[in-house]
């Protein structure tokens, strides 16, 4: 061994030592008991299963098993047996070692943790279309065994989204995506609200760095003034406060990056018109656990006595917990300076909830002892229940699946009464009909209507909280496909989707049946490429779909039919004889001889995924632009490879383009734009203010005269001396789109502009 290889060496061992020595310091500083023998073993383990191993940022591998326990310590709260699975979680994975091996020298309760992250990371990097998707339900039903194990994939998550610099740049759209689509709305669903907030704003930044960036700045910048608003809105607090002898903080909470951009895209305004980036949390220590909620409103009512408070934004979680165990009390008040601040007030107990979610709840139980998991947490059981029976009875297409999952992941919740008076929780906008799921899938299945409030309603009745139900049923009724369209919880949908999946069952068959006996009768054989070439043929995507119409009789097979086996219908337009649209994103090339029809780009087998693919002027009509999300030069995009080996390109924050990130991963590619202002794309804007003689012509004027813009449609109503109206126009690529919105805010009487994306 050379010297430089020794100083190498001899560096990674003060690394790994120092690294491992403030786990440590930090497990100390815990209630737990105190195992430190296991703990040392465990990493002494794991240290030499990975022993030369290193991440592709150049680090020894045994640096992230590390980290990962750090976070699990002192991030979750988590003790011993979660530390040392936390260390072995990858040892399985990576190396010689077996599931036998952990049990023989650790025990089985560790073994099976480190089992149960084993069996979520396997293939999640695999060919299979669904690798995430399918992960996830690994991932759930593992959860029910031991909630530790999401708990530490929830760490190795956090770790990953912290290290993500190293990777290349269409594996950071495939982690941050599938980061912000399951792993921020399951650690919101426990409790975790700050590991949330940073999984959030890791995939932001990943996904948007140049927004990332500027809001960071914008913040910077107004630092000054919110500290100023702070202490002027804060001071008369303390005043009432200090003399009532309690012992609390005052803290500032500032909004996130990405929820403050989320914001800005959801309600089309500037980080200028977010009036709620700064909250107050007042965090007070009680006299006793059982005066902790009595101590919450008494300070509610001394601050009520300096500002007046917003009727309609009092939150009440103290003595109905949310279902991942928040409490406080949030209440918005109305400052000298007249802005609406929200003021969260909660004890240090319910803080540290808040803070580390449900694993916090297991400190205040009696005897303190994290090792014995005990499954007393009844909402969550409730929740995985729901869980269960959903991966019972599967949807057949995994992002189906997983959107039934994310239904419930980050829905708000309301309280409901059932005739008896007992409390059900629900998802906020739920319905009658998901009411009646909830309680007996035979209810749901059966139900004809219901009464709230003794007032007969129909099933698609959305229910408010307080409300009180009693569900009616009738056993001559049967699930409708209309249904499905006014259920939100996925277990009602899942149930509706399974029983008119059962009634389709024998629609397909037949329509399978009818294929078949028209093949034999014009001499051909059955095989699924030939039912496939029919079903793109009627524009009909599955084969599966295609069955169903043939047996509702919506499809007949004819003599265009053969033609189409035969090859003698022509080629349409679009490239193909059916099926997807080709859709060209932009209005009109500058040439004329640029309009010619342009071959589709096609995938090679051996095509380097981590490079990013350029768009230019010339090889823009090679990719399809779904009508999703209708990206323009300047977007932040990225590439999917389709079924056909051809390249479609989203928005990075377009909805569809989320899903393809966390079902898809191993097909997405980074996008760059290589424009030139050759082309023009449409961008439509909308603009509403107060209505005076000669507005229009101002903005007209704006748009055409000085911006040299073509107004392709324009569309204004007037309605009480205000005005509403859009704008379609004609630019060559975002750039112009801000330029034209920052000039357009010169206009007198123009309030408010923002892009329809």
């Amino acid at each position: 061994m050379d010297e430089e290889e020794k100083k190498r060496e001899q560096a990674d061992d003060e690394l790994i030592s120092g690294a491992f020595q403030q786990l440590l310091d930090s497990y100390l500083t815990t209630r737990h008991r105190k195992k430190v023998d296991l703990i040392s073993k465990a990493f002494n383990f794991a240290r030499q299963a990975h022993k030369g191993v290193r991440r592709l940022s150049g680090e020894p591998y045994i640096m992230h098993p590390i980290a990962v326990a750090q976070i699990a310590c002192s991030e979750i709260g988590l003790g011993s047996t979660s530390i040392c699975s936390a260390l072995l979680h990858d040892v399985v994975e990576d190396t010689d070692y077996t599931v036998e091996d952990i049990e023989n020298i650790f025990g089985p309760k560790i073994a099976q943790i480190v089992d149960g992250l084993t069996k979520i990371s396997g293939g999640i990097f695999g060919e299979q279309a669904s690798a995430q998707a399918e992960n996830f339900k690994k991932l759930l039903l593992t959860m029910s065994d031991d909630i530790r194990v999401i708990l530490i994939k929830i760490a190795d998550r956090l770790h990953n989204m912290r290290t993500l610099d190293s990777q290349p740049a269409n594996k950071q759209y495939k982690i941050a995506g599938e980061t912000l689509y399951i792993y921020a709305p399951l650690a919101h669903r426990l409790g975790l609200y700050k590991i949330k907030s940073e999984l959030e704003n890791l995939s932001f930044k990943f996904e948007h760095p140049e927004e990332f960036a500027a809001i960071e700045q914008k913040l910077a910048l107004t630092q000054v003034s919110r500290h100023e608003l702070f202490d002027k809105f804060t001071t008369p607090i303390r005043e009432v406060l200090d003399p009532m002898g309690i012992k609390y903080q005052i803290k500032e909470r500032i909004k996130t990056p990405y929820s403050i951009w989320s914001k800005m895209q959801n309600k089309h305004v500037s980080f200028e018109e977010i009036y709620d980036i700064l909250a107050v949390r007042i965090i007070f220590v009680p006299r006793s656990r059982e005066e902790e909620v009595n101590e919450c409103f008494n300070i509610y009512v001394a601050i009520s006595k300096i500002y007046k408070s917003h009727p309609d934004r009092l939150r009440d979680w103290l003595n109905h917990p949310k279902t991942n165990g928040y409490q406080a009390l949030h209440v918005t008040l109305m400052s000298k300076q007249g802005h609406w601040i929200e003021v969260q007030i909660r004890s240090d107990r319910m803080d540290e909830v808040a803070e580390q979610g449900l694993a916090a709840h297991w400190k205040y139980k009696e005897g303190d002892d994290e090792e014995e998991y005990t499954e007393d947490e009844a909402e969550l059981n409730e929740w995985l229940r729901t869980i269960k029976e959903i991966l019972d009875d599967p949807q057949p297409d995994a992002m189906d699946f997983l959107d039934a999952i994310k239904l419930n992941l980050f829905a708000s919740e309301i309280f409901v009464f059932t005739p008896k008076g007992e409390i059900k929780t629900m998802p906020a906008g739920c319905t009658a009909l998901d009411f009646a799921f909830s309680i007996h899938t035979f209810l749901g299945t059966h139900c004809i209507g219901a009464k709230v409030n003794h007032k007969l309603v129909p099933l698609s009745h959305r229910l408010q909280s307080g409300d009180q139900v009693e569900i009616l049923t009738s056993k001559s009724q049967h699930v409708q496909p209309a249904w499905v369209n006014f259920v939100s919880t996925a277990k009602a949908k899942g149930k509706i989707q399974a029983a008119l999946r059962r009634d389709n069952r024998v629609v397909m068959k037949r329509g399978e049946e009818l294929l078949t006996e028209w093949l034999t009768k014009n001499n051909r054989e059955y095989s699924h490429a030939v039912a496939d070439q029919l079903a793109e043929y009627h524009d009909i995507s599955r084969r599966e779909d295609f069955f169903q119409a043939l047996g509702e009789k919506t499809v007949i097979l004819g003599e265009k039919d053969l033609d189409e086996l035969d090859g003698k219908n022509k080629k349409k337009k679009d490239g193909g004889t059916g099926g997807w649209r080709r859709y060209v994103p932009f209005v009109k090339a500058k040439k004329p001889e640029e309009q010619t029809e342009v071959e589709m780009f096609i995938v090679p087998e051996k095509f380097n995924r981590k490079k990013p693919i350029y768009i230019t002027d010339d090889n823009i009509r090679q990719y399809k632009f779904p009508t999703c999300c209708h990206p323009i030069p300047g977007d932040d995009a990225l590439g999917y490879i389709d079924n056909k080996n051809q390249i479609e390109i989203h928005k990075r924050n377009c909805s569809i383009a989320d899903k393809l990130k966390s079902g898809f991963g191993n097909r997405i590619l980074d996008v760059k734009w290589d424009m030139h202002k050759r082309l023009f794309f449409v961008a439509t804007i909308r603009i509403s203010g107060i209505d005076r003689v000669g507005l229009l012509n101002d903005v007209t004027k704006v748009i055409s005269s000085q911006m040299n813009v073509n107004i392709r449609n324009l569309t204004i109503t007037c309605d009480d001396g205000m005005f509403e109206g859009t704008l379609e126009l004609r630019v060559h690529d975002r750039q112009d789109v801000r330029l034209i919105i920052n000039n357009l805010k010169q206009v007198a009487d123009l309030k408010e502009i923002s892009e329809i994306m």
